[in-house]
């Protein structure tokens, strides 16, 4: 199997707290839409998709020309719907599979290369990566993922608690801002093997505790590797985060012209 790299971006119209999210208007643009112009450009991908189960947003992907995959509408998460498309033979020549959430408008590609090349060379079943947490704010959002990891890389846990907990006082400036207070970044590289062993499982008792799916495979064993990166945005959940997104995104927007 050759070294190449398969980008899905999952699109789903069902969302609890920002309806239709993939069609949601940012600067009058489809949120699916600033998703992909940021995909379509990135070299470390050597292809790219959109997976849906909706119509709608089929027809909204098509008039982008992004290449569109339909999968089924049953599917409990995007990561069996990336796998389902993994699966199809006209992808089954790509050793590794990306994950590319279908809400961050400002996906940095620095992130997403650091994340493929944990799996890449094959030190790592899963790659991911993390950003340190700047404010205590974001420590206690239960909102902000945070992982914590080992000196080695390897992921130890994902919580929306905060964690590591400062037993003799809360964390100053001179603790954020780097290691060990990291918030999760959900980008997510998998070998071939490690997507299928992945979706193969039920849902674990931590992960269904917590709402958080890589709990999942991190139970099982599977050997997540957690790369720290520069500052990064959060995705798209809720209307205050599209007032922030579309500020960011209209000052890019005034660069370019």
């Amino acid at each position: 199997m050759s070294n190449r790299v398969l980008g899905i971006v999952p699109a789903r119209l069902l969302s609890t707290r920002l309806p239709h999210k993939p069609l949601y208007p940012l600067l009058g643009k489809p949120l699916i839409e600033w998703v992909w112009r940021r995909v379509e450009t990135m070299k470390i991908l050597d292809h790219a998709v959109i997976a849906t189960d909706s119509d709608k947003v089929a027809e909204v992907c098509k008039t982008l020309g992004a290449p569109v995959e339909m999968t089924s509408p049953e599917h409990p998460s995007g990561t069996d719907r990336i796998a389902e498309v993994a699966r199809r033979p006209n992808f089954q020549d790509y050793k590794v599979i990306v994950n590319i959430q279908g809400d961050e408008p400002l996906l940095n590609e620095i992130h997403l290369e650091s994340a493929i090349s944990l799996v890449r060379d094959e030190s790592w079943e899963i790659g991911t990566c993390a950003t340190p947490i700047l404010d205590n704010d974001n420590r206690k959002n239960p909102s902000t993922v945070k992982v914590v990891r080992a000196a080695g890389g390897k992921a130890l846990y994902f919580s929306r608690a905060y964690i590591p907990y400062m037993h003799d006082a809360k964390p100053g400036p001179e603790d954020l801002g780097r290691e060990p207070f990291l918030r999760h970044i959900g980008i997510y590289a998998y070998s071939r093997d490690a997507l299928e062993r992945w979706v193969a499982m039920a849902p674990s008792t931590l992960e269904q505790l917590e709402q958080l799916e890589q709990l999942r495979p991190l139970e099982a064993g599977l050997r997540i590797g957690v790369a720290v990166v520069g500052e990064a945005d959060p995705g798209v959940d809720t209307p205050a985060d599209v007032v922030r997104i579309e500020e960011k995104l209209s000052k890019i927007e005034s660069l370019d012209l």
